[in-house]
Protein backbone atom coordinates (compact mmCIF):
# COMPACT_ATOMS: atom_id res chain seq x y z
CA UNK A 1 0.00 0.00 0.00
CA UNK A 2 1.52 3.48 -1.10
CA UNK A 3 2.24 6.24 1.61
CA UNK A 4 0.43 9.64 1.53
CA UNK A 5 0.28 12.03 3.91
CA UNK A 6 -3.90 12.32 3.35
CA UNK A 7 -3.90 8.87 4.15
CA UNK A 8 -1.79 9.66 7.30
CA UNK A 9 -4.15 12.49 8.52
CA UNK A 10 -6.88 10.15 7.73
CA UNK A 11 -5.81 7.20 10.03
CA UNK A 12 -4.58 9.71 12.56
CA UNK A 13 -8.28 11.28 12.87
CA UNK A 14 -9.67 7.97 13.03
CA UNK A 15 -6.95 6.84 15.93
CA UNK A 16 -7.71 10.61 17.69
CA UNK A 17 -11.73 9.59 17.83
CA UNK A 18 -11.15 5.79 19.41
CA UNK A 19 -8.20 7.69 21.67
CA UNK A 20 -10.45 10.48 22.85
CA UNK A 21 -11.20 11.25 26.36
CA UNK A 22 -12.96 13.60 28.92
CA UNK A 23 -12.84 12.31 32.32
CA UNK A 24 -11.89 9.89 34.67
CA UNK A 25 -13.44 6.99 33.08
CA UNK A 26 -11.29 4.87 31.33
CA UNK A 27 -12.08 2.40 28.46
CA UNK A 28 -8.81 0.42 27.68
CA UNK A 29 -8.67 -0.35 24.27
CA UNK A 30 -8.98 -4.48 23.12
CA UNK A 31 -9.84 -6.54 20.51
CA UNK A 32 -13.41 -6.72 21.34
CA UNK A 33 -14.21 -3.24 21.61
CA UNK A 34 -17.59 -1.69 19.93
CA UNK A 35 -18.36 1.52 20.82
CA UNK A 36 -19.99 4.72 19.58
CA UNK A 37 -18.04 7.35 18.63
CA UNK A 38 -19.55 11.26 18.01
CA UNK A 39 -18.01 14.00 17.20
CA UNK A 40 -20.42 17.01 16.69
CA UNK A 41 -19.53 20.92 17.47
CA UNK A 42 -22.02 24.07 17.14
CA UNK A 43 -20.76 27.05 15.97
CA UNK A 44 -21.73 30.59 16.19
CA UNK A 45 -20.78 31.07 12.39
CA UNK A 46 -22.72 31.07 8.93
CA UNK A 47 -21.22 27.52 8.13
CA UNK A 48 -22.49 23.71 7.85
CA UNK A 49 -23.33 22.60 11.43
CA UNK A 50 -22.93 18.68 11.22
CA UNK A 51 -22.98 15.56 14.17
CA UNK A 52 -21.10 12.79 12.89
CA UNK A 53 -21.69 9.40 14.73
CA UNK A 54 -20.11 6.30 14.21
CA UNK A 55 -19.20 2.33 15.54
CA UNK A 56 -16.37 1.66 15.90
CA UNK A 57 -15.56 -2.10 16.01
CA UNK A 58 -12.71 -4.29 16.44
CA UNK A 59 -12.47 -7.82 14.51
CA UNK A 60 -12.19 -10.26 17.52
CA UNK A 61 -9.32 -12.58 15.37
CA UNK A 62 -6.81 -9.68 14.43
CA UNK A 63 -7.64 -6.77 16.57
CA UNK A 64 -8.00 -4.39 13.94
CA UNK A 65 -11.02 -1.46 14.08
CA UNK A 66 -13.55 -0.95 11.37
CA UNK A 67 -15.99 2.22 11.33
CA UNK A 68 -19.09 1.94 10.38
CA UNK A 69 -21.41 4.76 10.05
CA UNK A 70 -24.96 4.90 11.66
CA UNK A 71 -27.46 5.98 9.87
CA UNK A 72 -31.02 6.72 10.49
CA UNK A 73 -30.70 7.88 13.62
CA UNK A 74 -33.25 11.05 15.20
CA UNK A 75 -30.70 13.51 15.74
CA UNK A 76 -31.58 16.53 17.37
CA UNK A 77 -29.98 19.46 19.30
CA UNK A 78 -31.87 21.11 22.14
CA UNK A 79 -31.70 25.02 22.73
CA UNK A 80 -31.95 26.25 26.41
CA UNK A 81 -33.58 23.27 27.21
CA UNK A 82 -36.70 24.23 24.95
CA UNK A 83 -36.49 24.56 21.13
CA UNK A 84 -35.97 21.50 19.29
CA UNK A 85 -33.75 22.15 16.43
CA UNK A 86 -33.79 18.71 14.19
CA UNK A 87 -30.96 17.31 12.30
CA UNK A 88 -31.16 15.36 8.88
CA UNK A 89 -28.88 13.02 7.27
CA UNK A 90 -26.54 13.72 4.41
CA UNK A 91 -24.19 11.10 3.92
CA UNK A 92 -24.54 8.20 5.74
CA UNK A 93 -23.45 8.90 9.64
CA UNK A 94 -23.74 12.50 8.97
CA UNK A 95 -26.12 14.87 10.41
CA UNK A 96 -26.69 18.66 9.38
CA UNK A 97 -28.72 21.46 11.09
CA UNK A 98 -30.59 23.28 8.84
CA UNK A 99 -28.46 25.50 7.07
CA UNK A 100 -29.75 29.05 7.68
CA UNK A 101 -29.44 27.61 11.73
CA UNK A 102 -25.79 29.28 13.63
CA UNK A 103 -25.25 29.03 17.72
CA UNK A 104 -24.97 32.18 20.36
CA UNK A 105 -23.10 33.26 22.12
CA UNK A 106 -24.64 32.44 26.08
CA UNK A 107 -27.07 30.14 25.01
CA UNK A 108 -27.01 26.52 25.66
CA UNK A 109 -26.87 22.88 23.36
CA UNK A 110 -27.46 19.74 24.08
CA UNK A 111 -27.52 17.15 21.63
CA UNK A 112 -29.63 14.03 22.14
CA UNK A 113 -29.87 11.08 19.15
CA UNK A 114 -31.89 8.03 18.83
CA UNK A 115 -30.73 4.93 17.10
CA UNK A 116 -33.13 2.65 14.97
CA UNK A 117 -33.59 0.17 17.80
CA UNK A 118 -35.03 2.94 20.14
CA UNK A 119 -31.86 3.20 21.99
CA UNK A 120 -31.48 7.03 23.51
CA UNK A 121 -28.67 9.24 23.84
CA UNK A 122 -27.72 12.76 25.32
CA UNK A 123 -24.41 14.63 26.16
CA UNK A 124 -24.55 17.26 28.66
CA UNK A 125 -25.43 20.96 28.21
CA UNK A 126 -22.86 23.23 26.50
CA UNK A 127 -23.69 26.88 27.41
CA UNK A 128 -21.06 28.48 24.35
CA UNK A 129 -18.71 31.60 25.59
CA UNK A 130 -17.18 34.70 24.07
CA UNK A 131 -14.28 34.99 22.43
CA UNK A 132 -12.31 37.43 20.93
CA UNK A 133 -11.37 38.67 17.85
CA UNK A 134 -7.69 37.99 16.53
CA UNK A 135 -6.24 40.90 16.06
CA UNK A 136 -3.64 40.06 13.65
CA UNK A 137 -2.26 36.48 12.51
CA UNK A 138 1.54 37.30 11.72
CA UNK A 139 2.37 34.18 9.09
CA UNK A 140 6.68 33.31 9.11
CA UNK A 141 8.38 31.02 7.13
CA UNK A 142 10.29 28.15 9.24
CA UNK A 143 12.38 25.64 7.55
CA UNK A 144 12.08 23.41 10.84
CA UNK A 145 8.32 24.54 11.67
CA UNK A 146 7.03 20.76 11.50
CA UNK A 147 7.94 17.72 14.34
CA UNK A 148 9.82 15.26 12.74
CA UNK A 149 7.95 12.15 11.83
CA UNK A 150 4.63 14.00 10.60
CA UNK A 151 5.67 14.46 7.08
CA UNK A 152 7.70 11.89 4.76
CA UNK A 153 11.40 11.89 4.52
CA UNK A 154 11.62 14.07 8.24
CA UNK A 155 10.21 16.85 6.01
CA UNK A 156 9.95 20.04 8.40
CA UNK A 157 9.81 23.13 6.16
CA UNK A 158 6.19 25.30 6.96
CA UNK A 159 4.79 28.51 8.64
CA UNK A 160 4.41 29.12 11.81
CA UNK A 161 1.36 31.21 12.70
CA UNK A 162 2.21 34.20 15.23
CA UNK A 163 -0.87 35.39 17.12
CA UNK A 164 -1.95 38.39 18.60
CA UNK A 165 -4.99 38.76 20.30
CA UNK A 166 -6.72 40.61 23.65
CA UNK A 167 -7.46 38.03 26.21
CA UNK A 168 -10.73 39.42 27.91
CA UNK A 169 -10.15 40.37 31.84
CA UNK A 170 -12.00 38.81 34.68
CA UNK A 171 -13.24 35.51 33.30
CA UNK A 172 -11.49 32.10 32.40
CA UNK A 173 -10.71 31.51 29.27
CA UNK A 174 -10.09 28.54 27.29
CA UNK A 175 -8.71 28.03 23.38
CA UNK A 176 -8.14 26.12 20.43
CA UNK A 177 -6.75 26.84 17.32
CA UNK A 178 -7.14 24.91 14.17
CA UNK A 179 -6.09 26.17 10.71
CA UNK A 180 -7.78 25.29 6.96
CA UNK A 181 -5.17 25.60 4.15
CA UNK A 182 -7.11 25.76 0.30
CA UNK A 183 -4.69 24.66 -2.23
CA UNK A 184 -5.86 24.54 -5.77
CA UNK A 185 -5.92 20.61 -7.05
CA UNK A 186 -5.80 19.54 -10.96
CA UNK A 187 -6.43 16.12 -10.48
CA UNK A 188 -9.59 14.91 -8.91
CA UNK A 189 -10.06 11.14 -9.80
CA UNK A 190 -7.59 8.37 -9.79
CA UNK A 191 -8.78 5.22 -10.87
CA UNK A 192 -6.66 1.78 -9.78
CA UNK A 193 -6.37 -0.86 -12.56
CA UNK A 194 -9.48 0.80 -14.51
CA UNK A 195 -10.46 3.26 -16.58
CA UNK A 196 -12.64 6.22 -16.31
CA UNK A 197 -15.66 7.10 -18.07
CA UNK A 198 -17.72 9.99 -17.95
CA UNK A 199 -20.74 8.51 -20.57
CA UNK A 200 -21.37 5.72 -22.34
CA UNK A 201 -23.75 6.13 -25.56
CA UNK A 202 -26.54 3.62 -26.71
CA UNK A 203 -28.01 2.88 -29.86
CA UNK A 204 -31.63 1.53 -30.21
CA UNK A 205 -34.33 1.69 -33.35
CA UNK A 206 -37.61 3.74 -31.76
CA UNK A 207 -40.59 4.15 -34.55
CA UNK A 208 -38.18 2.63 -36.84
CA UNK A 209 -35.72 5.67 -36.21
CA UNK A 210 -32.02 4.93 -35.19
CA UNK A 211 -31.60 6.67 -32.19
CA UNK A 212 -28.64 7.22 -30.25
CA UNK A 213 -28.58 8.60 -26.74
CA UNK A 214 -25.83 9.39 -24.53
CA UNK A 215 -26.27 8.61 -20.63
CA UNK A 216 -24.04 10.10 -17.62
CA UNK A 217 -22.12 7.50 -15.77
CA UNK A 218 -18.93 8.95 -13.76
CA UNK A 219 -17.09 6.22 -12.74
CA UNK A 220 -14.48 3.96 -12.91
CA UNK A 221 -14.74 0.88 -15.02
CA UNK A 222 -12.90 -2.35 -16.15
CA UNK A 223 -11.03 -1.46 -19.05
CA UNK A 224 -11.98 -4.31 -22.27
CA UNK A 225 -7.90 -5.03 -22.18
CA UNK A 226 -6.15 -4.85 -18.67
CA UNK A 227 -2.09 -5.01 -18.48
CA UNK A 228 -0.64 -6.96 -15.70
CA UNK A 229 0.89 -5.01 -12.67
CA UNK A 230 -0.23 -2.49 -10.50
CA UNK A 231 -1.29 0.67 -12.40
CA UNK A 232 -3.34 3.66 -11.72
CA UNK A 233 -5.20 6.14 -14.49
CA UNK A 234 -5.36 9.47 -13.26
CA UNK A 235 -7.83 12.33 -14.31
CA UNK A 236 -7.90 16.08 -13.88
CA UNK A 237 -10.56 18.24 -12.66
CA UNK A 238 -13.25 19.13 -15.09
CA UNK A 239 -13.57 22.51 -13.39
CA UNK A 240 -11.47 24.68 -10.80
CA UNK A 241 -11.02 22.67 -7.61
CA UNK A 242 -9.65 23.31 -4.18
CA UNK A 243 -7.99 20.44 -1.42
CA UNK A 244 -8.83 21.23 2.19
CA UNK A 245 -5.73 19.99 4.11
CA UNK A 246 -6.45 20.36 8.07
CA UNK A 247 -4.90 20.48 10.78
CA UNK A 248 -3.96 17.36 13.00
CA UNK A 249 -1.93 18.23 16.18
CA UNK A 250 -3.51 20.53 18.92
CA UNK A 251 -3.03 23.79 19.62
CA UNK A 252 -4.84 24.78 23.63
CA UNK A 253 -4.50 27.25 25.99
CA UNK A 254 -5.88 27.92 29.43
CA UNK A 255 -5.25 31.91 30.70
CA UNK A 256 -5.72 31.23 34.18
CA UNK A 257 -2.20 32.33 34.69
CA UNK A 258 -2.16 35.32 32.05
CA UNK A 259 -6.06 36.13 32.66
CA UNK A 260 -7.12 39.70 30.72
CA UNK A 261 -2.88 39.86 29.34
CA UNK A 262 -2.12 40.38 25.40
CA UNK A 263 -0.97 36.96 24.04
CA UNK A 264 1.23 38.88 21.74
CA UNK A 265 3.53 36.11 19.03
CA UNK A 266 2.09 33.21 20.71
CA UNK A 267 2.56 30.03 18.05
CA UNK A 268 -0.67 28.26 17.64
CA UNK A 269 0.02 26.65 14.58
CA UNK A 270 2.72 25.01 11.91
CA UNK A 271 1.43 25.02 8.49
CA UNK A 272 3.35 22.72 5.72
CA UNK A 273 4.83 23.96 2.98
CA UNK A 274 3.41 21.79 0.41
CA UNK A 275 3.86 23.09 -3.10
CA UNK A 276 5.08 26.04 -4.47
CA UNK A 277 1.66 27.47 -5.28
CA UNK A 278 -0.44 30.49 -3.79
CA UNK A 279 -2.36 29.15 -1.06
CA UNK A 280 -5.29 30.50 1.25
CA UNK A 281 -4.96 29.74 4.95
CA UNK A 282 -7.46 30.22 7.59
CA UNK A 283 -7.22 30.37 10.99
CA UNK A 284 -9.84 29.76 13.39
CA UNK A 285 -8.97 30.88 17.10
CA UNK A 286 -12.45 29.05 19.42
CA UNK A 287 -13.18 29.65 22.62
CA UNK A 288 -13.59 25.98 24.61
CA UNK A 289 -16.28 25.11 28.00
CA UNK A 290 -14.31 23.78 30.74
CA UNK A 291 -14.67 20.22 30.03
CA UNK A 292 -14.33 20.82 26.58
CA UNK A 293 -11.16 22.11 27.29
CA UNK A 294 -10.38 19.08 29.87
CA UNK A 295 -11.43 17.11 26.94
CA UNK A 296 -9.28 18.11 24.46
CA UNK A 297 -6.04 18.48 26.74
CA UNK A 298 -6.36 14.95 27.66
CA UNK A 299 -6.79 14.19 23.89
CA UNK A 300 -3.93 15.85 23.73
CA UNK A 301 -1.76 14.12 25.90
CA UNK A 302 -2.71 10.53 24.95
CA UNK A 303 -2.25 11.26 20.72
CA UNK A 304 0.81 13.43 20.99
CA UNK A 305 2.77 12.39 23.91
CA UNK A 306 2.82 9.01 22.82
CA UNK A 307 5.12 6.44 22.10
CA UNK A 308 7.83 6.34 25.12
CA UNK A 309 8.55 3.92 27.63
CA UNK A 310 6.41 5.06 30.46
CA UNK A 311 3.25 5.93 28.55
CA UNK A 312 0.31 4.30 29.41
CA UNK A 313 -1.98 1.67 27.02
CA UNK A 314 -4.37 3.05 24.47
CA UNK A 315 -7.03 3.76 26.05
CA UNK A 316 -10.78 5.53 25.03
CA UNK A 317 -12.14 7.98 27.64
CA UNK A 318 -15.22 8.15 27.91
CA UNK A 319 -16.89 11.87 26.90
CA UNK A 320 -19.75 13.80 27.75
CA UNK A 321 -22.61 11.67 26.01
CA UNK A 322 -24.71 8.66 27.96
CA UNK A 323 -26.82 6.01 26.89
CA UNK A 324 -29.67 7.18 29.17
CA UNK A 325 -30.95 4.15 29.95
CA UNK A 326 -27.44 2.61 30.68
CA UNK A 327 -24.88 5.12 31.73
CA UNK A 328 -21.89 2.18 31.54
CA UNK A 329 -22.09 2.27 27.96
CA UNK A 330 -18.58 3.51 26.75
CA UNK A 331 -19.61 6.32 24.02
CA UNK A 332 -16.23 8.36 22.79
CA UNK A 333 -16.22 11.69 21.48
CA UNK A 334 -17.59 14.64 22.74
CA UNK A 335 -20.31 17.61 21.61
CA UNK A 336 -19.80 20.97 22.21
CA UNK A 337 -20.60 24.60 21.29
CA UNK A 338 -17.79 26.99 20.84
CA UNK A 339 -17.65 30.72 19.52
CA UNK A 340 -15.55 30.98 16.42
CA UNK A 341 -12.67 34.22 15.42
CA UNK A 342 -10.79 33.34 12.25
CA UNK A 343 -7.84 35.21 10.12
CA UNK A 344 -7.39 34.66 6.29
CA UNK A 345 -3.81 35.26 5.16
CA UNK A 346 -3.01 34.67 1.23
CA UNK A 347 0.15 32.75 0.95
CA UNK A 348 2.18 33.84 -2.19
CA UNK A 349 5.22 31.70 -0.59
CA UNK A 350 8.16 33.95 -1.66
CA UNK A 351 9.67 34.21 1.41
CA UNK A 352 10.07 30.13 1.22
CA UNK A 353 13.71 29.13 1.56
CA UNK A 354 13.53 25.79 0.56
CA UNK A 355 11.95 23.12 -1.40
CA UNK A 356 8.39 21.87 -0.73
CA UNK A 357 7.32 18.68 -0.39
CA UNK A 358 5.78 17.91 -3.27
CA UNK A 359 8.28 19.60 -5.83
CA UNK A 360 10.38 16.92 -6.24
CA UNK A 361 9.84 12.76 -6.18
CA UNK A 362 11.69 10.32 -3.89
CA UNK A 363 14.15 9.29 -6.85
CA UNK A 364 14.65 13.02 -7.56
CA UNK A 365 12.58 13.42 -10.32
CA UNK A 366 11.03 16.90 -10.53
CA UNK A 367 7.26 17.29 -10.11
CA UNK A 368 5.52 19.87 -12.71
CA UNK A 369 4.44 22.67 -10.90
CA UNK A 370 0.39 22.01 -10.89
CA UNK A 371 1.20 17.94 -10.22
CA UNK A 372 3.04 19.42 -6.79
CA UNK A 373 -0.21 19.29 -4.37
CA UNK A 374 -1.00 15.66 -5.83
CA UNK A 375 1.88 14.22 -5.17
CA UNK A 376 2.44 15.80 -1.68
CA UNK A 377 -0.50 14.46 -0.88
CA UNK A 378 -0.55 10.69 -2.78
CA UNK A 379 3.54 10.56 -2.77
CA UNK A 380 3.51 9.31 -6.39
CA UNK A 381 3.28 11.18 -9.69
CA UNK A 382 -0.36 11.44 -11.55
CA UNK A 383 -0.34 9.24 -15.04
CA UNK A 384 -2.87 10.56 -17.14
CA UNK A 385 -5.49 8.53 -18.12
CA UNK A 386 -7.37 8.39 -21.21
CA UNK A 387 -11.10 7.98 -22.16
CA UNK A 388 -12.14 5.02 -23.31
CA UNK A 389 -13.98 5.52 -26.99
CA UNK A 390 -17.74 6.11 -27.37
CA UNK A 391 -18.19 3.59 -30.16
CA UNK A 392 -15.65 0.06 -30.36
CA UNK A 393 -12.61 1.35 -32.62
CA UNK A 394 -13.19 4.77 -32.32
CA UNK A 395 -10.33 7.35 -30.75
CA UNK A 396 -9.31 7.64 -27.18
CA UNK A 397 -11.07 11.27 -25.62
CA UNK A 398 -9.90 12.95 -23.22
CA UNK A 399 -11.78 12.61 -19.80
CA UNK A 400 -12.01 15.14 -17.12
CA UNK A 401 -13.38 14.43 -13.75
CA UNK A 402 -15.93 16.08 -11.37
CA UNK A 403 -14.31 18.32 -8.27
CA UNK A 404 -17.07 16.77 -5.53
CA UNK A 405 -17.74 18.52 -2.76
CA UNK A 406 -16.72 17.49 0.50
CA UNK A 407 -14.42 17.73 3.63
CA UNK A 408 -11.16 17.65 1.75
CA UNK A 409 -12.34 18.96 -1.72
CA UNK A 410 -14.54 21.71 -2.67
CA UNK A 411 -15.44 23.42 -6.44
CA UNK A 412 -16.09 26.86 -4.72
CA UNK A 413 -14.12 29.44 -5.00
CA UNK A 414 -12.94 30.17 -0.64
CA UNK A 415 -13.74 33.18 0.56
CA UNK A 416 -10.30 35.51 -0.32
CA UNK A 417 -8.77 33.43 -3.03
CA UNK A 418 -7.13 35.69 -4.71
CA UNK A 419 -7.09 34.78 -8.46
Amino acid sequence: MHSSVKGLLAIATVICLLLSCVDPEELILRGTVDIIVVDGTVTNLAEPQVIRINRSRADPLTGRFGVLPITKAVVQVIVDSAQVIDCHETVDGTYQLPSDFKGQIGHAYQLQFTLSNGTHYASTQQIMPLVPAIDRAQVVFNKTSLPLGLYPNNFRSGYDILLYTQDPPNERNRYRWDWTLYEKQKWCRSCYRTVYIDSTQQSYIQNGVYVTVKKGVEDCVEPVSKPNGDFYNDYACRTACWDIIRNYPLSLFDDQLTNGGLLAGRNVAQVPLLTRQPALLVLRQLSLTPDAYRYFDLFRQQTQNSGGLADTPPTALIGNIRNQANTREAVVGFFTATAVSTSRTWLDKKDATTIPLGSYDDLGNIVQFEDELFFALIRRQPSAGSGVPLTPGGADRTITAPCIPGDNRTPFKPEGWQN
